[in-house]
C-alpha cells in the first residue's frame, strides 16, 4: 500500500497519485508547479478567517464551490468519463467524502482557538495515524528506523503545541475562539481523519485524482446542504468572496496545479515540496496577522519535518510495504 502518494495538507484531498521520475523540463515545471500549489494552500487560514462563518458553514461553500470548478474543468478537459464510479470504487469515493467533511471542519474550528500556524502543523501529523493503522490494522511492516522518525515527530508535536513553554496559556487567553487545548485536539482528530482517507484512497488505485476530488467535493456539499439553512448563510459581500476563494482557488485552482505537478515528479522530490505548504502557513500567519512561533515550537516544527521527511522518502516506503 502506498502510504505516501497523497497531497498531505488539510486542505487537501488524499489521492492515489502515480507518480514517475522525470528529469530535465518536465520535472523542472513538476516542481514550480507543486510549489505554486503549495504556496496557494498556505494562504487558507486567512480566507477561513476573514469568512468569519460557522465551520460547517465554511466547508460547505468550499466544497460547493470547489465541486463547481472541478467541473467546469472537467468540461474543458474531458473529462467526463473518469467521474463514472462503479461498485466498491463508488462507496470508497462516497466514504473518503464524508471523511473530508470532518477533517475540514475539524480544522476550520481549530483556527480561531490556536492559530493558523500551530492548526497547520499540528495537523501534519496524520502521515504517522498512517504508518501506526498500517501497522496495527493492515499488517503493514514498519521498519525499525521508521518508528524512531514516527517517536521524533510525536515529540515534535508536542513542542509545536507550546505546552512546554507557556506558549499555549499565552495563546488561550487572546484566542478568539476559545479553548485552546480544544482546538489542539481539533487538528489531532482531523489528521485521524484525514488518515482514513488516505489509507482508503490507496485501496482504490482505479479511481482518478480528479474523479476522487470531485466526488469528494460532491459528498461534501450533499452531506452538508443544510449547514447555511440552520446555521445562518454570510451577511457581508466579503465573506462571500472569501468563501468562492476557497472553493474556486484552493480547491479548483490549487488542485489542477498539484495533480499536474504531481504527474511530472517522483515520490522522492514530491515528500520535499509537501512541505511548502505548513511553510507557507508559518510565513503568511506572520505577516498577515503578527503571530509569531516561539523558538520551542520552531524547533518542535523543525523535528517534525525531518522525521516526516524520513518516514515520506522512498526508500522509507519500500520499507513501509515490507518489499
Amino acid at each position: 500500500m502506498n502510504h505516501k502518494a497523497s497531497v498531505a495538507a488539510p486542505s487537501s484531498l488524499a489521492l492515489p497519485i502515480a507518480s514517475t521520475a522525470p528529469g530535465g523540463t518536465r520535472a523542472r515545471d513538476g516542481q514550480w508547479l507543486l510549489i505554486a500549489g503549495g504556496v496557494l494552500l498556505g494562504t487558507i487560514g486567512v480566507f477561513v478567517e476573514e469568512a468569519g462563518q460557522h465551520p460547517l458553514v465554511t466547508v460547505w461553500f468550499r466544497c460547493a464551490f470547489g465541486a463547481l470548478a472541478l467541473l467546469a474543468w472537467c468540461l474543458a478537459t474531458g473529462r467526463g468519463r473518469q467521474l463514472l464510479l462503479h461498485g466498491r470504487a463508488r462507496w470508497v469515493a462516497c466514504a473518503t467524502g464524508v471523511l473530508m467533511v470532518l477533517n475540514w471542519a475539524l480544522f476550520f474550528a481549530a483556527i480561531p482557538r490556536t492559530s493558523i500556524a500551530v492548526a497547520t502543523v499540528v495537523f501534519h501529523i496524520q502521515p504517522i495515524w498512517v504508518i501506526v493503522c498500517g501497522a496495527l490494522f493492515l499488517r503493514e511492516a514498519v521498519s525499525p528506523m521508521q518508528w524512531l522518525a514516527t517517536l521524533a515527530a510525536l515529540g515534535g508535536l508536542v513542542l509545536t503545541t507550546g505546552l512546554l513553554d507557556g506558549t499555549a496559556a499565552a495563546a488561550a487567553a487572546s484566542s478568539s475562539g476559545g479553548g485552546y487545548l480544544a482546538g489542539v485536539l481539533m487538528c489531532l482528530a482531523g489528521s485521524f481523519c484525514y488518515a482514513g482517507v488516505t489509507l482508503l484512497a490507496n485501496t482504490q488505485k482505479t479511481i482518478s485524482p480528479f474523479a476522487m476530488a470531485l466526488w469528494q467535493c460532491l459528498v461534501g456539499a450533499v452531506v452538508l446542504v443544510w449547514a447555511p439553512f440552520v446555521l445562518g448563510w454570510p451577511q457581508q459581500g466579503a465573506a462571500w468572496g472569501w468563501l468562492l476563494g476557497l472553493g474556486v482557488l484552493h480547491t479548483g485552482l490549487a488542485y489542477v496545479v498539484l495533480f499536474a505537478g504531481m504527474a511530472r515528479l517522483g515520490l522522492g522530490r514530491i515528500a520535499v515540496l509537501q512541505f511548502v505548504y505548513p511553510l507557507t502557513a508559518v510565513l503568511v500567519d506572520w505577516v498577515v496577522y503578527g503571530r509569531t512561533l516561539s523558538p520551542v515550537q520552531l524547533a518542535g516544527v523543525g523535528l517534525m519535518a525531518t522525521a516526516l521527511w524520513t518516514i515520506r522518502r522512498p526508500a522509507s516506503a519500500q520499507a513501509v510495504r515490507g518489499s
